[in-house]
């Protein structure tokens, strides 16, 4: 399921097989986002204080999630 729109739609299906094929690209994606989004704050000089304030949670969780890409 590489469309974003029909992903959204598909995770509503009545078909659990669907739906958490869905739910499952859903979150691939969101794992995807969140990384490129954190690397962005990075460059641009953000702290993992900041960056975990914006994403409601820890610092400490935020940079042991992503210290080993090299953030």
């Amino acid at each position: 399921m590489a469309d974003a729109t029909a992903v959204a739609a598909a995770a509503s299906s009545k078909d659990p097989a669907v739906g958490l094929a869905a739910v499952a690209s859903l979150r691939t994606l969101l794992e995807s986002l969140e990384e490129l989004q954190v690397g962005n704050a990075r460059a641009q000089g953000w702290s993992w204080q900041r960056i975990a304030e914006v994403m409601k949670v820890s610092r400490q969780a935020v940079h042991k999630k992503y210290r080993r890409l090299g953030f």
